[in-house]
């Protein structure tokens, strides 16, 4: 039982993790292009993935078949998912890129879970995910910049709507492997080959970037996404969530956007209304109600 209320702990913590680096990306994209920000990311974690996974296991081999799976799960839940999330902001408003990139994941990781696990749909996680989605949206839609359904946002909202089916895809997609290889060599292959499959689309991009400038923020900020957000967060998240279930895990992406408001405060002066705060409570309450286990309840 504690190891699972550890996992959830971890989740949650991953989650905010991943919020407030919106702060931290906004900083590294008045240097660096988004995807080539992306790879660098990703590309400069592989190293030290490989480092862990031999430390701790002794080897770094995978079969063939199962490498085949992970450089398809790579593609698209690395490379393509990045560069969707950022066209997404590109083509529509950071209200509706969140709205429609976060809330539905969790539904359809809960929808689609049967076919990749054997969870089931509980009472208490539809209750609690109701809640929770409830909270989020009003995080989300009580900003200043609010919701938008003008038609020149339709292609963003369509590519945000996009990141949450092939987001939840791919995290369920991990879960049979990881019944079979530990998280951390899951986590390792898969982000290897989604940085290989990113790096043709940054060559135009790297001349682009005055290096022999680059001072301490952008080492930092860099450092920052390499070691925590992408090192430290894939582990943790991936054995967090193949503790407890990926239909259960997914809903704690709705810390993200609750976080990534509170980072907008803390580093670029941004408001907080009442609504979000609110809205960040009732989150909450639906993470919580989520995390107890309670047999009775969820049968």
């Amino acid at each position: 039982m504690m190891n699972k209320k550890w996992a959830y702990v971890g989740l949650a913590a991953v989650a905010a993790i991943w919020g407030a680096n919106f702060g931290f990306s906004r900083i590294a994209m008045e240097t660096f292009d988004p995807i080539l920000f992306a790879f660098l990311r990703f590309g400069l974690a592989v190293p030290c993935f490989f480092t862990i996974l031999y430390w701790k296991e002794g080897h770094v081999g995978i079969p063939l078949r199962a490498a085949l799976q992970l450089a398809l799960i790579g593609l698209f839940g690395v490379t393509l998912l990045e560069i969707l999330v950022m066209y997404s902001i590109k083509y529509t408003t950071l209200a509706n890129a969140s709205l429609l990139n976060v809330a539905p994941w969790p539904i359809f990781a809960a929808l689609f879970a049967p076919l990749f696990t054997k969870e089931s749909l509980t009472r208490r996680l539809a209750v609690g995910g109701i809640v929770a989605i409830a909270g989020v949206c009003l995080v989300i839609l009580g900003g200043a910049e609010g919701f938008s359904l003008s038609s020149d946002n339709m292609k963003g909202n369509l590519m945000a709507f996009s990141i949450s089916l092939i987001g939840a895809l791919f995290n369920l997609s991990c879960m049979p492997l990881m019944r079979t290889y530990s998280a951390l060599r899951v986590s390792t292959w898969f982000i290897t080959f989604g940085a290989l499959f990113m790096f043709p689309l940054t060559i135009g991009s790297w001349g682009d970037v005055t290096w022999s400038d680059l001072g301490i923020k952008e080492y930092s900020v860099t450092l920052y996404n390499v070691l925590i957000c992408t090192v430290v967060s894939f582990i943790v998240w991936n054995a967090s969530m193949f503790r407890i279930g990926a239909a259960r895990s997914n809903f704690f992406r709705y810390v993200v956007p609750a976080t990534a408001v509170a980072a907008g405060y803390l580093m670029f002066d941004e408001g907080i209304s009442l609504w979000q705060m609110g809205g960040a409570v009732l989150m909450a309450a639906g993470l919580v109600w989520i995390s107890i286990d309670r047999k009775t309840a969820d049968s």
